[in-house]
C-alpha cells in the first residue's frame, strides 16, 4: 500500500505535446488508438479540480487518459496532494465493476508511478451536470443511480463480504488518507466557520450567520462527520455528485471515485440526492416559465426513482445475497424468524444517515470552496442569492429534522414548500 505523500522522481505530467510519445509503447493504447502516434489526436479536457485528464483518438479508436497531479488543481501547487489517489481510484473502479457490472468506465492500463489511469471513452455521455443546467432529461436516470447505490453499499459490506474480506480491503483503503481529509474539512466543517477558503454570494450573510451561530445544528454535522471518519459499513464513492456522473439520453455510466473509502451506507445516496436539490432549486434561473415546474417536478421524480430504487434493489440483495456475518440465515430464517424488519430499520437508519448527509452538501456547495456549476453559472447576483438562500434554508432543515421524514414524499414536499419562500 503507498503510505507517503512523496512524488515519485520518475513522475512527469503529461501534456497534448507529450502524451503520444510517453503512451505509445502501451500496447494497451496502441491497440485501442493506433499503432503509430503520428495519428493520434490528443486534446485535453481536464476534470475541474484535480487532474489532468486527455481524449486520445486514432484509426483504431478513442481514450481517456486520467493522471493525477501533485497538488489541488483548483488552488495550485501551494495545496500538495499525493499521487497515491490514483492508486485508489483503480482500486475503486474495479470494485465498481465488480459490484455493479457495467457501472463504471472500463480499466485499459494503470501505470502506479506516474499516477494515471488509461481508461473507457464515454460517447457521446455528456457530464450529467451539464445535462441538467441546459435542461435534458435521462430516461431510467433515478433506477440506475438507485441501484448503483444499493449494490456497491450491500456488495461492499459484511452483509455480504466475508469479514476477512472485508477488514482486508477496509485497511487497503485507509491508506488514502489526504483525500477523504478534503471532505472532512470542505464538507463537513469549513462551511460553518470562517474557513480561509470559503466564499459566498453577495447577500447571503444574514443566512450565513444563522447557520454558523446553530450550535445544535453544528453538533448534528459533527456527529454526520464522526460517522462518516469512524464507520467503515461499506465502501463509498466519496464524491457522488452530478459531476462525476455521465449520460446519454439513455445510458449512465459513474466516473472519478478518487475520494473512496469505507464509510457509511447512507453517505453516497445522501450526496447524490443533494446534487439533485440543488439542481432543482437553481433552476428559475436555467428555464423560462413555461418549461420550468415541468423540469423541477422531473428532477424530484428522479429523486423519487433513485431512493425507490435504492431500497427495492437493497432488499433483493438482503433475499438472494446476504452471505456475510451480519444478519445470518442462522438467527432469522432457519429458526423460522422473518427478517425483513430487520432489514426495513437498516434502511431506515441509512436514509436518515442520508438527508443529513444530503443538507451538509447544499451547504459546502454554497459557503466552501468548490461550488456547483447550477448555481455559479447564474449571472444575476440577487437571483442567485435568492436561489441559494432557499438551497442553504433546505438543507438546514434537513440536518435538524432527518429523524422525522417518514418517507421520500415528506422530503419533495418540503423542496416543494422552499421552493416558494423568499427566505432573504
Amino acid at each position: 500500500m503507498i503510505a507517503v505523500m512523496e512524488t515519485p522522481e520518475q513522475y512527469r505530467p503529461l501534456s497534448p505535446e507529450t502524451l503520444a510519445a510517453r503512451l505509445a509503447p502501451v500496447e494497451a493504447v496502441a491497440t485501442r488508438v493506433g499503432k503509430d502516434p503520428a495519428g493520434w489526436t490528443v486534446s485535453e479536457v481536464g476534470d475541474g479540480n484535480l487532474n489532468l485528464v486527455f481524449i486520445v483518438e486514432g484509426p483504431e479508436g478513442t481514450v481517456v487518459v486520467k493522471q493525477a497531479l501533485p497538488y489541488v488543481r483548483l488552488v495550485g501547487d501551494s495545496w500538495p496532494l499525493p499521487l497515491y489517489r490514483a492508486f485508489f481510484e483503480n482500486h475503486a473502479l474495479l470494485r465498481q465493476e465488480q459490484r455493479d457490472p457495467g457501472s463504471v468506465p472500463a480499466i485499459y492500463h494503470f501505470d502506479e508511478e506516474q499516477a494515471l489511469i488509461v481508461m473507457e471513452y464515454l460517447a457521446p455521455h455528456k457530464i450529467l451536470r451539464r445535462k441538467l443546467i441546459d435542461g435534458e432529461k435521462v430516461a431510467g436516470l433515478g433506477e440506475f443511480l438507485g441501484k448503483f447505490c444499493a449494490r456497491t453499499a450491500f456488495r461492499g459490506s459484511e452483509l455480504s463480504m466475508k469479514s476477512s474480506d472485508k477488514k482486508q480491503d477496509v485497511s487497503l483503503f485507509a491508506g488514502n488518507i489526504e483525500i477523504p481529509a478534503i471532505t472532512e474539512a470542505l464538507v463537513f466543517t469549513d462551511p460553518y466557520h470562517e474557513a480561509e477558503m470559503n466564499h459566498h454570494t453577495d447577500g447571503l450573510e444574514p443566512v450565513v450567520s444563522a447557520l454558523r451561530s446553530d450550535a445544535r445544528l453544528k453538533a448534528k454535522v459533527q456527529r454526520l462527520l464522526m460517522k462518516f471518519a469512524s464507520n467503515t459499513e461499506t465502501m463509498v464513492h466519496g464524491d457522488l455528485h452530478s459531476g462525476s456522473i455521465m449520460s446519454t439520453d439513455t445510458q449512465t455510466r459513474v466516473i472519478d471515485p478518487e475520494f473512496v473509502q469505507y464509510g457509511p451506507m447512507g453517505f453516497d445516496i445522501g450526496m447524490l440526492l443533494a446534487n439533485f436539490l440543488m439542481a432543482y432549486f437553481s433552476q428559475p434561473a436555467h428555464r423560462g416559465a413555461e418549461e420550468l415546474t415541468a423540469y423541477q417536478e422531473w428532477l424530484l421524480s428522479v429523486i423519487t426513482e433513485t431512493v425507490v430504487a435504492f431500497e427495492e434493489e437493497f432488499r433483493l440483495l438482503w433475499q438472494t445475497e446476504r452471505t456475510g456475518m451480519l444478519y445470518p440465515g442462522a438467527l432469522f430464517e432457519d429458526q423460522g424468524h422473518h427478517s425483513a424488519d430487520a432489514c426495513a430499520e437498516l434502511l431506515a437508519e441509512i436514509m436518515t444517515d442520508a438527508i443529513g448527509f444530503c443538507g451538509i452538501e447544499m451547504h459546502r456547495r454554497t459557503l466552501s470552496l468548490a461550488h456547483n456549476a447550477d448555481f455559479e453559472e447564474i449571472e444575476d447576483k440577487a437571483i442567485k442569492a435568492k436561489l441559494e438562500a432557499r438551497n442553504l434554508h433546505m438543507g438546514a432543515q434537513l440536518i435538524r429534522e432527518a429523524d422525522n421524514f417518514g418517507s421520500i414524499n415528506d422530503l419533495l414536499a418540503l423542496a416543494r414548500q422552499v421552493n416558494t419562500e423568499d427566505i432573504l
